[in-house]
């Protein structure tokens, strides 16, 4: 069964909550602090090593109720169930969304198309786990005997954005093998990696559900033609992996039909970190820590599938984004975690919301009339604070933003690290109280304050607390589309472009472009003059 289709504005929650928003929507944060002493307490989730503030939002608890009454309302605990338990949510696509599964516990039965999916992924994951070994114990030997010391990700999207941004945040844990990732197609990016390693120690993982993603295999072809100058075609076989569902296509490219990884078509791009996609992050960090950021992300999944809304993170972080994007008009948000490691964060993020929630047409198909999806971008601090933290600060828009921090230093020093954490702290507060009009001399001083911020502290960096932030954000998303009536799981929007482009390439081969408008006749003719 698809989810149900409920116009959220049409509900009696929706306009309860519109006649609050018009009741406290000018009331100054700080205030709401003046008048409950308990607000922290009350407004905030203890959770596993997660603590999660919200406390310092345009919110109280009668906001809670009013979201938890509008969930109820949806009935929003039935669309979870039929996301976990494989109904084809992904409806214009006629697919279930399943990468919950690919981190579920192994003797689990979820059914696609009547067979027990879990029993696929558990020898997907004991496939990974026999090449990772392989691999990083130097058994696995390249063309000229030598161990591998370096993987090559060729992959765009979510096949590049995941992995490289869990390995990039867990590069504390990394094995001795060194990872590179190819995604664009700009061929000096190509080349630029390429210098950096030797052929007789490299691995190349090539990532595509199809085999025919034009990026990925233009890259992939220029890699082969580059290995094929130190090697024959047969040793191919030794230096080249494949992530893919097109095993004809893969073998005939020259990958062992051994070294073929599986992809299924019930896990989107964007979420397949967990599959396959992720034999990179394993061959990174090791098998068990691939594993442990499973778990981590099994256990944010249990707890967004069974604890109560208003003190479910994903649900309640997900409701604040709606206060803010549908009732205040706040269209961006930010996220600003406090370390180093997390610098592709919101990158991974941005992908994940913005090409889930951009979405014109409800589930019935009809053009919506209210705001849906959020701009996301963001940077790590304390460096955004010398970037655009002015602007949050002082500029005439409202940006709503998560601060993200870690109680404990991956490497303990602890002097450098309380540095860190007084800023964070010091910026949420200041976004929050701004400055006293007695305390400033000029406006050009004056800081209004009541700037929204989310704070989601977490013990430690680790693969389990990062498998269950990024499942967290990943439910966020799920609820928000949910709420918004749209479909989260397909992504038409990227296919015109495509369309266009190959369109263009051959325009381009041909030197024909008569059919094109003024304007891009004119960049082709001028982009082909250009000696």
């Amino acid at each position: 069964m698809p989810l149900k289709s409920i116009n959220p504005t049409k509900t009696k929650s929706w306009l309860k909550l519109k006649n609050h928003f018009n009741d406290i929507s000018g009331i100054h944060i700080y205030d709401f602090f003046a008048n409950d002493v308990n607000r922290a307490d009350t407004l905030s989730i203890d959770w596993n090593d997660f603590y999660v503030d919200f406390s310092k939002n345009k919110i109280n608890q009668e906001t809670i109720n009013l979201f938890n009454n509008f969930l109820k309302e949806i009935d929003f605990k039935s669309s979870i169930e039929k996301y976990f338990n494989g109904n084809k949510i992904n409806s214009t696509e006629s697919r279930p969304v399943l990468h919950t599964a690919l981190r579920a516990n192994k003797d689990e039965q979820i059914f696609v198309n009547d067979k027990n999916v879990i029993l696929e992924i558990n020898s997907a994951k004991e496939k990974i786990k026999s090449f990772s070994e392989s691999v990083i114990s130097g058994n696995h030997k390249g063309f000229s005997g030598h161990k591998i010391t370096d993987i090559v990700n060729i992959g765009i999207g979510g096949s590049d954005l995941g992995p490289s941004m869990v390995i990039e945040s867990l590069s504390h844990y990394k094995t001795h093998l060194n990872t590179h990732f190819i995604s664009n197609v700009d061929g000096d990016h190509v080349h630029e990696i390429l210098k950096k390693v030797n052929p007789e120690h490299t691995l190349f993982i090539i990532v595509s559900k199809t085999f025919t993603t034009i990026e990925t295999l233009t890259n992939a072809n220029t890699v082969r033609d580059w290995f094929l100058n130190f090697a024959d075609k047969e040793q191919i076989s030794k230096h080249f992996i494949a992530v893919s569902s097109n095993t004809e296509k893969a073998v005939e490219f020259g990958i062992d039909s051994q070294n073929i990884f599986p992809m299924w078509d019930w896990v989107g791009g964007r979420f397949s970190l967990w599959s396959s996609v992720g034999v990179s992050i394993s061959l990174s960090i090791g098998y068990e820590k691939f594993a442990e950021l499973l778990e981590g992300a099994r256990i944010m999944d249990t707890h967004f599938r069974t604890s109560d809304f208003p003190k479910n993170i994903p649900v309640v972080l997900a409701c604040i984004t709606l206060w803010y994007n549908n009732f205040f008009g706040f269209q961006s948000h930010g996220i600003i975690p406090y370390s180093e490691n997390l610098k592709s964060f919101s990158k991974y993020l941005q992908q994940a919301s913005m090409e889930s929630n951009g979405k014109q047409t409800d589930r019935s198909g009809n053009l919506v009339n209210y705001q849906t999806g959020q701009i996301i971008w963001g940077q790590t601090g304390t460096n955004a604070q010398h970037s655009f933290f002015q602007f949050l600060h002082q500029g005439t828009k409202i940006i709503p933003l998560d601060f993200i921090g870690f109680s404990k230093p991956i490497k303990g020093n602890k002097q450098h690290h309380n540095i860190l954490m007084a800023n964070l702290f010091a910026q949420t507060k200041a976004l929050m109280f701004g400055t006293n009009d007695k305390e400033t001399d000029s406006n050009h001083k004056l800081f209004k304050g009541d700037r929204p911020t989310n704070t989601i502290l977490i013990r430690k960096l680790t693969p389990r607390s990062l498998g269950s932030l990024i499942s967290m954000y990943e439910h966020k998303i799920f609820s928000l589309g949910v709420i918004w009536n749209i479909l989260s799981f397909d992504q038409f929007g990227v296919e015109l472009g495509k369309k266009l482009a190959n369109n263009i390439l051959k325009d381009i081969e041909n030197q024909d472009f008569n059919s094109h408008d003024s304007s891009t006749r004119n960049l082709l003719n001028k982009y082909l003059s250009t000696d």
